[in-house]
């Protein structure tokens, strides 16, 4: 074994504090850690890539940044990470994004759901007036940031345009929904009422390119009724109303990670109107097949290497670079410009630019600058009714850095932005990656927690966190 880095984590079954290690044996990385009552635990963080040059965490999958802990913090630190979140003074990323969740009613029934929503006796939905308190402490704590509404599923809500106008009244830079699409599907109407009210983006779940692969995670429609179909239409009733989409799969090995290369064809297939498809390994919380400790899981790296097989035309493992906001082991993104192939059908040309412009490597820099860059990067790229060309005087030499003045740019090419957050459980769980985290739930009480810790349980289904929708 050889020692590549030192962190803390917890243990999966009583959730104690322990120490952890990152470790390579051969061509394989390895995040392991031991319980003084429970015992060892080990999980592959990187695996052999079957000769394709992939990078090696702590080697060259690397970013540096120095920490930028919140100016307004809202817990005190007194038991140590990760027991004292809300956030408190020792956090060290400020909020991209900060997501409200407004019900945990849904009216689907799928096989996995982080929040395991629409299951057993279901909380009251917060209130508008309370929504709105937790849009003014988010306001004061985080202006600026993007702003996601999710579940449960928030369509749900009759007054979900009310909640929209609501956020828009604040200053923040996105206002997006998290929607299985059944209702944008269904309703043709829906998806302006949601424009109307302000809404920017639709985060649209979206797993699989047919029916018999979505299946594993989702179940079935009743009546026969086609979940693909269904979600087809939300595209179609969003890019009528200006709305901007971004596909969002959640990947399990046995189910979909085959059909990656098929998906992202689809995306680009659907128009412009996808603004990118955007993947998520299966975490084990919430509601999930197979046991926490010995089901297959997926890494960065994994996905990275099955993007590459399914789609050598378009993909090189070389497009994707680790993120300047968060912990580099939690994402990875490429930006591409949309081209049409000599027979029509899409294409992607690899912009690396966008690499260099949204997160600078020469030099070590401040994570409130990566938390900047990140939530301006997805606003302006995941908004919709983005103009196609920008004169040459949107460009001002006046303006404050490279940065700006690429976004500036952004609608001079339509842009197709492929990502993939890893989120953690409670086996894979690194401290180091959670006080990076900038992904952050309001909860109702007030209270700010990083995405990975608001879900976290134990192999026996004990949140770290609970009561996710209580109010103080």
């Amino acid at each position: 074994m050889n020692l590549l880095h030192r962190t803390r984590s917890l243990c999966p079954v009583c959730l104690r504090r322990v120490d952890a290690r990152y470790e390579r044996e051969g061509d394989t990385v390895y995040f392991s850690k031991q319980c003084p009552e429970h015992g060892p635990f080990r999980v592959a963080v990187r695996r052999p890539a079957g000769g394709m040059a992939l990078p090696v965490p702590f080697a060259d999958w690397q970013r540096s940044k120095t920490p930028s802990y919140p100016r307004h913090p809202l817990t005190a630190t007194v038991q140590g990470c990760p027991y004292d979140c809300g956030l408190c003074p020792s956090h060290a990323q400020h909020t991209c994004t900060a997501l409200l969740e407004v019900t945990m009613r849904c009216n689907m029934a799928c096989p996995v759901c982080f929040a395991s929503a629409g299951q057993g006796p279901l909380p009251e939905d917060p209130p508008q007036e309370r929504i709105v308190q937790l849009l003014d402490r988010l306001e004061h704590v985080s202006p600026g940031c993007n702003v996601q509404l999710s579940g449960g599923e928030p369509t749900l809500r009759q007054d979900l345009p009310d909640i929209i106008r609501a956020v828009r009244r604040h200053r923040f830079g996105l206002v997006q929904v998290n929607s299985n699409g059944l209702r944008l599907g269904r309703e043709a109407a829906y998806a302006r009422s949601l424009r109307e009210a302000g809404l920017d983006s639709v985060y649209l779940q979206w797993d699989a390119p047919d029916d018999a692969a979505c299946a594993p995670l989702r179940g079935r429609l009743p009546h026969g009724e086609s979940l693909m179909a269904c979600k087809e239409a939300a595209v179609r009733h969003c890019a009528a109303a200006g709305l901007g989409v971004v596909l969002v799969a959640t990947l399990m090995p046995e189910a979909n990670l085959s059909r990656l290369g098929d998906l992202l064809r689809q995306a680009l297939r659907l128009g412009p109107v996808v603004r990118g498809l955007h993947l998520q390994p299966l975490s084990r919380f919430g509601r999930y097949p197979g046991d926490l400790l010995s089901a297959p899981r997926l890494s960065l790296f994994d996905v990275m290497q099955a993007l590459c097989e399914q789609v050598p035309d378009m993909l090189r493992a070389e497009h994707f670079h680790p993120p300047g906001c968060e912990h580099v082991l939690c994402s990875f993104s490429a930006v591409y410009a949309r081209e049409q192939a000599a027979d029509g059908s899409p294409r992607l040309r690899w912009l690396p630019q966008a690499a260099t412009c949204c997160s600078p490597s020469s030099a070590p820099q401040e994570a409130a600058e990566g938390a900047r860059r990140a939530r301006q990067f997805v606003a302006a790229h995941w908004k919709g009714e983005v103009p196609e060309q920008a004169p040459p005087s949107a460009v001002s030499p006046g303006m404050a850095d490279d940065f700006d003045r690429f976004l500036a740019r952004a609608g001079v090419e339509r842009r197709f932005t492929l990502s993939c957050m890893a989120f953690q459980d409670a086996l894979d769980l690194d401290l180091e990656r959670v006080r990076g985290c900038c992904i952050h739930v309001m909860r109702p009480d007030g209270r700010m927690i990083p995405f990975c810790l608001h879900n976290c349980t134990s192999s026996d289904g004990q949140p770290l966190y609970p009561h996710r929708m209580a109010q103080a």
